[in-house]
């Protein structure tokens, strides 16, 4: 295992509240026989206080065709990763993504998609809370590992930037690629959070990034980025119970709208994605 794959390691082994290891456990008991790691990641990790929050997971199982007794769901899955679904468990709500050991392992390295979402995500802190065997642990850290030099290298270095501006400048970019509420500033304050972890961190996955990993290819992956993002919402509101209410509170919360959703938007949420989206983004509201 090399030096970065084992700070990584060790960064996921960080103990969590106990209330979200048994979340994560009541997680991969709805998967029985596929379910292979649970990741607890997002801004839920610095809090204390969980109640009321909305948690962030990703859950790995083995294959998509296992993990669901809906043929079309494991399609979708397939086709368009992740498949996002609501959580409850002890009184916590969650919501939570699916992917598959090998999709998980290909989508957290930039050589091999320009997809930013699941790369983008790991180059930030998470937590391993669950794996079914040492096996599925060890392929969950290598996987993880791969996500920050993968935005490192993405964003390409700039001489004499130092260390911090240049997971700044990295986490800018991606934050660019995809639909936000979050006020500019967010890809900010991710790093300003916890400057000395993304410090520790910098030079292991430097040192980390593959010869000849690409750069650059910023504007071929917005206008990917925002159209995928666009066909995920539509996805979300067939596979997410509640998704349509989601999307509204997620972007009520970050960009300080009032949007209501109307009850024809709970019948029809596919239409009322595709055409609250556009709207929301000549707006302002998200970009």
């Amino acid at each position: 295992m090399s030096d970065f794959n084992e700070l990584v390691g060790a960064e996921l082994s960080t103990p969590v509240d106990p209330r979200v290891a048994a979340m994560a456990k009541a997680l991969a008991a709805e998967f029985p026989g596929s379910a292979r790691a649970v990741l607890f990641y997002g801004s839920c990790l610095r809090e204390t206080q969980l109640d009321g929050l909305m948690l962030d997971f990703y859950l790995i199982v083995s294959d998509y065709g296992d993990a669901y007794a809906k043929r079309w769901q494991a399609v979708a899955n397939r086709l368009i990763p992740p498949n996002v679904f609501p959580f409850q468990h002890d009184g916590l709500i969650a919501k939570y993504a699916v992917l598959s050991e090998g999709d998980f392992d290909r989508l957290n390295n930039g050589a091999e998609t320009r997809n930013v979402s699941v790369w983008a995500r790991f180059a930030q802190p998470s937590r391993l809370v669950w794996a079914v065997d040492d096996t599925a642990r060890s392929r969950a850290v290598a996987a993880v590992a791969r996500a920050a030099p993968s935005l490192l290298a993405a964003a390409g270095p700039v001489e004499g930037e130092a260390p911090l501006d240049w997971w700044r400048r990295a986490f800018s970019l991606t934050y660019s690629v995809e639909l936000r509420a979050e006020r500019t500033s967010r890809a900010q304050s991710v790093v300003d959070a916890d400057p000395d972890r993304y410090l520790r961190f910098s030079a292991p996955a430097i040192a980390a990034i593959p010869a000849g990993a690409p750069s650059g290819g910023w504007a071929r992956r917005r206008a990917e980025g925002k159209a995928l993002s666009i066909v995920r919402l539509a996805k979300a509101s067939l596979t997410y119970a509640g998704g349509i209410d989601y999307l509204a509170w997620k972007i009520n919360r970050h960009a300080g709208t009032k949007i209501e959703i109307k009850p024809w938007q709970r019948r029809w949420p596919l239409l009322a994605a595709l055409t609250l989206v556009p709207r929301l983004m000549k707006n302002g509201a998200i970009r």
